[in-house]
C-alpha cells in the first residue's frame, strides 16, 4: 500500500513563535515529525511513501534526500502550493491506482491505534476510511456526522451547521467526532479531487464534502486522540501524549 505525506506548508505560526527549523523537522521526543511518520508507515507495510515539500525550505529536501539515499522508499515532490488540496493533487500521479493513506506531516497519533486502522481499511470494500476523534483541541475543527454503522453522512464547520443540516432527523446521524487529518482512500476518489480542482476549491474539507456528495462510501474509524502541531505549546502536548 502507498502512503502519502503533505509537508508543503510554511509552518508560519511555529516560525512566528521562534521555531527555527521547518515544521517537518520539528522534533517530538527527539525525533523529527516526518521521520516518525516514515517509521510508522514502514512498520505498517508501506511499499513507498510519496511526500510533497515546498521549495522554501531546502533543509527539508536535503533531509528527505538523505533518508532516500539511506534506503527509505521515498518519492519526493518539491513544489510550493497554495493549499493542502493542491498539494494532494500534485501527489496524485505519484500515488497511482489502488488504496492509499494520506496525512499531513504534523498529525500526531498513537501507532498502536494506527496499525489496526490500516488493517481495517485493507480488508474493507468501502471507498474510504477516515480517522476521527472526540478529542477536540483544534482551532477550526471539522465535525463529522455518521450513521449507526459509522458511515459518514456529512462534514460540518460547526455543531450548529450539523443541527441545521437536518441529518439527525433524516437519517439518525450523530455528530460527536471531528476529523483527525488521516485519510485512507481508494484511487476512485481522484475523480472527485479532479472535479474539486476544476471548480476552484482549495480546502481539504471541501474535498471531503464532495466525496459524500459524489456518493462514495466513507466510514469513520475512531482514535482516542489525534493532535496537530500548530503552536510551540503543541510540541509539549505531543511529547506527553506519546510517552
Amino acid at each position: 500500500m502507498v502512503f502519502a505525506i503533505l509537508a508543503a506548508g510554511e509552518g508560519s505560526r511555529l516560525a512566528q513563535e521562534g521555531v527555527e527549523v521547518p515544521k517537518p523537522l520539528v522534533k517530538i521526543n527527539g525525533v523529527p515529525m516526518i521521520d516518525r511518520l516514515l517509521g510508522v508507515f514502514g512498520r505498517a507495510g508501506a511499499e513507498k511513501v510519496v511526500i510533497i515539500a515546498n521549495n522554501l525550505h531546502p533543509a527539508t529536501q536535503q533531509h528527505l534526500q538523505q533518508l532516500k539515499a539511506d534506503g527509505m522508499p521515498i518519492e519526493l515532490v518539491v513544489k510550493t502550493t497554495p493549499s493542502s488540496m493542491h498539494s494532494f493533487y500534485e501527489l496524485k500521479p505519484h500515488i497511482g491506482e489502488g488504496k492509499f493513506c494520506l496525512t499531513t506531516v504534523d498529525t500526531i497519533f498513537r501507532e498502536e491505534e494506527f496499525l489496526p486502522y490500516i488493517q481495517a481499511f485493507q480488508k474493507s470494500e468501502d471507498d474510504g476510511l477516515m480517522a476521527v476523534t472526540d478529542y477536540i483541541d483544534d482551532e477550526k475543527p471539522l465535525y463529522i456526522s455518521r450513521d449507526a454503522h459509522d458511515y459518514i453522512t456529512g462534514f460540518h464547520d460547526s455543531l450548529e451547521d450539523f443541527e441545521k443540516s437536518g441529518l439527525a432527523e433524516r437519517c439518525g446521524s450523530r455528530c460527536d467526532v471531528i476529523s483527525g487529518g488521516i485519510y485512507c482512500l481508494d484511487s476512485k476518489a481522484f475523480a472527485t479531487l479532479d472535479r474539486c480542482m476544476e471548480a476552484g476549491m482549495s480546502r481539504m474539507r471541501n474535498f471531503q464534502r464532495q466525496l459524500i456528495a459524489d456518493g462514495l462510501s466513507i466510514k469513520a474509524f475512531k482514535f482516542s486522540k489525534i493532535l496537530d502541531i500548530d503552536h510551540v505549546g503543541d510540541i509539549r502536548k505531543a511529547e506527553v501524549f506519546l510517552r
